[in-house]
Order: C-alpha cells, then sequence, then structure tokens
C-alpha cells in the first residue's frame, strides 16, 4: 500500500527547514493512522517533484522519521511505516508531532472582550458593538418583566429544557431552514458554546474520537482535547469535508462524532453542497455515526442552504445554533434540537453543567421573535454585513492581497504571501490582533493564510500595516 502525499504546501517563511515541515507533516499522518504500518511513503524523486523541492531535502525529512523510529527503509523497495506508537514519544520530543491543542487559541477569546472605544480588530469573532442594538433587549426585557410574574419566576428555578414559550418559538424558527423539530425536540442552552459542550458530554466518553473540520474552530479543537477526546481533523473543501479522509479515519478510530459547521463555516465562509451532504449523511448511516450540525451564523445566511438537520430530519443529526453573534455577545441563549430519544439525556447533562434556565433572557428572546423583532435586526445587520465585506475585499485586493475562499459571511480566509504565525507577532507589534491560519489547525502548521472579520477591515490602515509586516518579513 502506497501513502498518500501530505497535501498543505510547505512554507519557505517559516523558522522551520522544508526537511523539518515535510517530516512533520509525515509523522502526523503516520499517528492518525491515515499512513498505517506498511504504508509505502512516496519515492524521494515523486516527493521531490510533487513539492517542488530538492531530493536531499527529501532525504533528510525521510532521515528525521527514520531516527525516530515511524519508518523503515527496505532495501530496493523505499521507506515504509512502522508501528505508529513506536516512535511517537521520540517524536514528541524531537517536536515533530505537535500538540493537539492550538498554542494560542485563547488568542481568539482575547479579542472578544476588548474594550470598546479602541479600534476594532481583525481577530474579532463578534459583530462590532455599534451594529447591535441595545434599544431592542431593552425593550425585549420590559415587556417580560411586568408584573407579578416576574417576581414568580425569579423566585423558582426555570424550566429544565427552557422556557416552553422560547422552545415553540424556536420550533417555528428552525422550520425556516427546513428543520421539523417539536418544542419537546428542542432543549435551550447558556449559548451555542454550552449547546457544543452539552451534546459532547452527553454521547462521548474521554478517549472517544470526533471528527472535525480542519481549518476550523480553534477553541473547538481545544475545548474537545481538554474533555480527553481525540480529536481527529477531516480536510475542509469549498463544498464540504474530505470524505476519502473521514472513510480512512473512521476504518482507524471508529470516531463516534462528527462536529461541523455547515453554513458560513469558520473561518472559510464556505457552505456545504448538496451533493455533499447527502453523500456525507449516506457515510454517517452506514457507520453509526452522529453529526453536531452547528449553525452558529445561520442568521447571516440563506435560510434555503442545506442544512443537514433538513435533509436527515433529525435522525443522525444534532442541530444547534444561538443568538449572541447577533444580538450581543453577553446574550447567552443557545439551542439543541435533537432527536427525541435524546432529549432526556441532553437535559440531565444541561442540569449538571448550569443547574437551571434563565427564564428571564429567554422570554425575551421569546418575545423577540415572536415580535419579529429580531427579524427586521437581522435584516439590517445583514445588509451592513453585503456592503462591509464588499468594501473590505475591494481595500484588501487594493493591497495585492488575495483570498483563497470565495468571500461570504461574516469571516474572510485570506491568503498573505508568508508565514501568518510571524506576521500575527509583527502586527500585534503594530497594535494589531490577527487570527493566523494555524490557530484553525488542530496540529498547528506554518501557513500563509488567517482569518479576518470583515465588519472590523474596512479601513485602508490595517492592510496597509499588513502589507508592511509582509515585506519586511519577505527581506529577512
Amino acid at each position: 500500500m502506497n501513502a498518500p502525499e501530505p497535501a498543505a504546501a510547505l512554507s519557505r517563511q517559516t523558522d522551520r527547514t522544508l526537511a523539518e515541515q515535510l517530516a512533520a507533516r509525515f509523522a502526523e499522518r503516520i499517528g492518525q493512522r491515515l499512513l498505517p504500518p506498511g504504508a509505502r511513503l512516496p519515492s524521494v524523486r515523486d516527493c521531490a517533484r510533487r513539492h517542488a523541492i530538492s531530493t536531499s531535502t527529501v532525504v533528510a525529512a525521510y532521515d528525521r522519521l527514520l531516527a525516530l523510529g515511524l519508518v523503515e527503509a527496505r532495501a530496493q523497495r523505499g521507506f515504509f511505516v512502522r508501528d505508529a506508537a513506536a516512535g511517537r514519544d521520540k517524536a514528541a520530543a524531537a517536536g515533530l508531532a505537535r500538540p493537539p491543542l492550538p498554542v494560542s487559541a485563547t488568542m481568539l477569546i482575547r479579542g472578544m472582550f476588548q474594550q470598546s472605544g479602541q479600534r476594532p480588530m481583525p481577530a474579532l469573532g463578534t459583530l462590532p458593538a455599534d451594529w447591535l442594538d441595545p434599544a431592542l433587549l431593552a425593550t425585549a426585557l420590559r415587556a417580560v418583566s411586568r408584573g407579578p410574574a416576574l417576581a414568580e419566576r425569579a423566585l423558582q428555578y426555570g424550566e429544565p429544557a427552557g422556557e416552553p414559550r422560547l422552545r415553540q418559538a424556536l420550533a417555528l424558527k428552525v422550520a425556516e431552514y427546513g428543520v421539523v423539530a417539536t418544542p419537546q425536540q428542542i432543549v435551550t442552552t447558556l449559548g451555542a458554546t454550552q449547546a457544543l459542550d452539552v451534546v459532547t458530554r452527553s454521547l462521548l466518553r474521554a478517549g472517544d474520537g470526533v471528527l472535525v473540520d480542519e481549518p476550523g474552530w480553534a477553541i473547538e479543537y481545544a475545548r474537545l482535547a481538554a474533555l480527553g477526546m481525540r480529536v481527529l481533523p477531516v480536510p475542509r473543501g469549498a463544498d464540504g469535508p474530505d470524505l476519502a479522509v473521514m472513510e480512512r479515519l473512521i476504518a482507524a478510530h471508529a470516531p463516534r462524532l462528527y462536529v461541523t459547521v455547515s453554513v458560513l463555516h469558520n473561518p472559510t465562509g464556505a457552505s456545504l453542497s448538496l451533493h455533499a451532504a447527502h453523500r456525507l449523511l449516506q457515510l454517517a448511516q452506514q457507520h453509526a455515526l452522529h453529526i453536531v450540525e452547528d449553525d452558529t451564523y445561520a442568521h447571516l445566511a440563506s435560510p434555503h442552504l442545506p442544512r443537514l438537520a433538513a435533509l436527515d430530519g433529525l435522525q443522525r443529526t444534532v442541530y444547534l445554533s444561538g443568538f449572541s453573534k447577533i444580538l450581543a455577545p453577553n446574550w447567552r441563549v443557545g439551542y439543541i434540537a435533537a432527536p427525541a430519544a435524546l432529549v432526556d439525556r441532553l437535559v440531565d447533562t444541561k442540569l449538571l453543567c448550569s443547574l437551571t434556565t434563565p427564564s428571564v433572557t429567554e422570554l425575551a428572546l421569546a418575545h423577540c421573535l415572536e415580535k419579529g423583532l429580531l427579524r427586521r435586526h437581522v435584516e439590517r445587520v445583514v445588509q451592513r454585513l453585503d456592503a462591509a465585506r464588499s468594501r473590505s475585499v475591494k481595500v484588501a485586493e487594493h493591497h495585492g492581497f488575495g483570498f483563497a475562499a470565495a468571500p461570504r459571511g461574516l469571516f474572510g480566509w485570506v491568503d498573505t504571501g508568508c508565514d501568518s504565525e510571524r506576521l500575527a507577532r509583527a502586527m500585534l507589534d503594530a497594535g494589531w490582533l490577527i487570527a493566523p491560519g494555524a490557530l484553525f489547525h488542530a496540529a498547528p502548521r506554518p501557513t500563509t493564510l488567517m482569518r479576518v472579520n470583515f465588519a472590523t477591515t474596512q479601513q485602508p490602515a490595517f492592510w496597509h500595516d499588513l502589507r508592511r509586516a509582509c515585506t519586511d518579513i519577505s527581506r529577512h
């Protein structure tokens, strides 16, 4: 069996040599068992040709793998993978096997706590404060705070599964996306992040494998790894996940869950095609795999884009979303729409994690949904975001930057032309917080890509500083 070539391009704009990078790529795939024992590495000449590097560089990379016990050389035949466990400790000690957690996963979280009045940061994961509507929230809170009902609710725990009025409104909301769910199939949470946590804790145990998109959400990689899960990255393309890689990971690790953002994927902005969704659901059915569909950016996308939960009728899918991205970061209301057989288990986990339901906040959100307040707010935000995205793309291209994926939604996947980790350090010195592409890989690697927030990158000053930093890095 011949080994598939590591797909990601090697970078000449990084502190690591090409040989070190190539060795690390093969070591990572061996560790994931995508290269099983007995697999033959590409010939030295073939590998050199595919990566546009010298044969001596390939030999140096293979020698590193050989010294670490990950591969063995067979006379006149080439290099073959040994038992992955044999050289794991040595590889880790040599820095080839990178840790599964993004080194700076909390970098993006810190950006969320930026104080108002500071200039907007390209790494920000939320809408700018002046795009939001605090008057809308105040109106909703006043509407549900009148009379003795408020005091009654404040003196007792909320409904375990969530306020019935909100769950009814949410059942109507998800129907707009084609997801058919009764109010009894919906469980509210403290934001979409807790929804992910509740589902993970309910369906998995420490040591289980979890398939995730790569690139993907750095904080989700960190959260899963912190719970003791084995993070199994699946390359994400314009139409969806690489199903061939997914099948190999399923065969090697028997994961029970796949966590994905099907619409306006973070960080690329891509959405799942109907064809890819159909094939993915077939694979899930074949291997008894549950799919967690994170639709956090649903409000910014067309309701007619394919949702996995709509296509399979909440059989193998668990659908979740929230309102923090569209209403306010501190408005922590999310929800899960799940197969009926899972609901009680999800509610039990929710109670263990948060004990109760914030009734007043949930009733205020129900008011926003029922009266059309949220719908009108979303229309204004989407119109503003479309204009901001157009301006950001125009300014970026004017400064010589391109996009690795078609610009859509809130985020852009920018190709900077230089190592974005080095670029992040340089830009931080200039007062800009950016999100380098390495943060969006389960095993950080050199890349020229970075994520930007279209709402906070409309001004030429940022792109001017970015171009200057790229030029300085290229010169050194």
